[in-house]
């Protein structure tokens, strides 16, 4: 068996980078932290990129999806990322479904509804963020650089603070005494799901 050998971009020029996302939030945090391992990140709108299809039940594979349909469609390289809250006593609910967990049209109110509604008579209301990011060389990759991060926390039934987006306001985080919402960005990065597998992309990608 003939092993792969590990691939690397020089770093002495910056090199365009896919994100598979037109998150003006996201393209800010991800070209600040990869801009020193050389690459200048453009979200995939600017090349005219439809959203891709998301239709599995993992992460990993809805983010790989993403990334190989923006490198497909752009000849560049890609990144792409899935993230969701996961609740233990709803078995790992909402999960990859928490961008629509109350249905078409998305709506983070509905979504925030539906899972107070559907947490009511739980006693543990303990969850966790979890994230994944995906980069590809190009599309046909046969070794996508895979990070993962997770952030535990619960869910409370009233909302607390007017920072962040999706289910922040109802994640509780214990050793910080607030919710997501209520943190700054930069608190926010230091120890999100997100934050973490970033930190990791780029400790990969050196």
């Amino acid at each position: 068996m003939i092993a792969c050998a590990a691939y690397r971009f020089p770093l002495s020029m910056s090199k365009t980078l896919v994100l598979a996302s037109n998150n003006i939030g996201k393209l800010k945090e991800f070209g600040e932290m990869l801009a020193p391992v050389g690459f200048d990140v453009h979200a995939q709108g600017e090349f005219n990129v439809p959203e891709a299809e998301e239709p599995h039940i993992t992460f990993v594979e809805n983010a790989l999806a993403k990334a190989r349909h923006a490198a497909r469609l752009t000849g560049m390289p890609a990144l792409a990322d899935d993230s969701g809250v996961c609740v233990n006593a709803l078995g790992g609910a909402p999960g990859v479904f928490s961008a629509r967990y109350a249905g078409e049209p998305k709506s983070d109110t509905r979504n925030n509804q539906r899972l107070i509604a559907d947490l009511a008579a739980q006693a543990d209301k303990s969850a966790y963020y979890y994230c994944v990011l995906v980069f590809v060389r190009h599309a046909d990759d046969p070794q996508p650089v895979i990070a993962e991060g997770r952030w535990d926390g619960e869910i409370i039934a009233d909302g607390r603070g007017h920072g962040g987006f999706g289910y922040d306001p109802h994640f509780w985080l214990p050793a910080l005494g607030k919710t997501a919402a209520e943190l700054t960005a930069d608190e926010k990065n230091s120890v999100s799901h997100r934050g973490k597998a970033l930190r990791e992309l780029v400790e990969k990608l050196r």
